[in-house]
């Protein structure tokens, strides 16, 4: 896996920049650059909507005491989103741009979702204590002072 991630850090800034270079020949210079702009300025507009609806989805699903798994799964890709709109370029935008969409979203859950287990841990087991406050159970060593020294 971390093979992959390495050279994928190698491969991506060599194929942003053929597709600079290939959109630059197609389109010219200035058009070229602004396809960049506006897509990081339509990106912006989209993740400050998209997060909002997200925040407010999070809202909903925490006063009505369900898991917001969905919604924290959604504000992540969110997130990853927003940080491949930073990265310059054609790939990285349609990238973060299909992120942004929730259909892309919702399949992309989907199909993490069918690989990943939630446990619900909102109650805790306490060990029976004795009436001096010590721990009481077979499992349980008790130390009394004399046993003890510190180093």
């Amino acid at each position: 896996m971390a093979r992959f991630f390495a050279l994928g850090l190698l491969v991506l800034p060599i194929v942003e920049i053929a597709l600079f270079i290939k959109v630059g020949q197609t389109i010219g210079l200035l058009p070229t650059l602004a396809l960049v702009v506006i897509a990081a300025i339509a990106g912006g507009l989209l993740l400050r909507l998209q997060g909002m609806n997200v925040l407010n989805q999070m809202r909903g699903n925490i006063s009505s005491g369900r898991l917001p798994g969905r919604t924290i799964a959604d504000t992540m890709m969110i997130g990853l989103a927003a940080l491949l709109l930073i990265l310059p370029g054609f790939l990285t935008d349609i990238a973060a741009l299909a992120l942004l969409l929730p259909p892309v979203r919702s399949w992309i859950y989907g199909a993490l979702s069918s690989r990943v287990s939630v446990v619900d841990v909102t109650s805790y087991r306490t060990q029976p204590r004795d009436q001096d406050g010590r721990i009481a159970g077979a499992d349980t060593i008790d130390l009394d002072e004399e046993d003890y020294r510190p180093k």
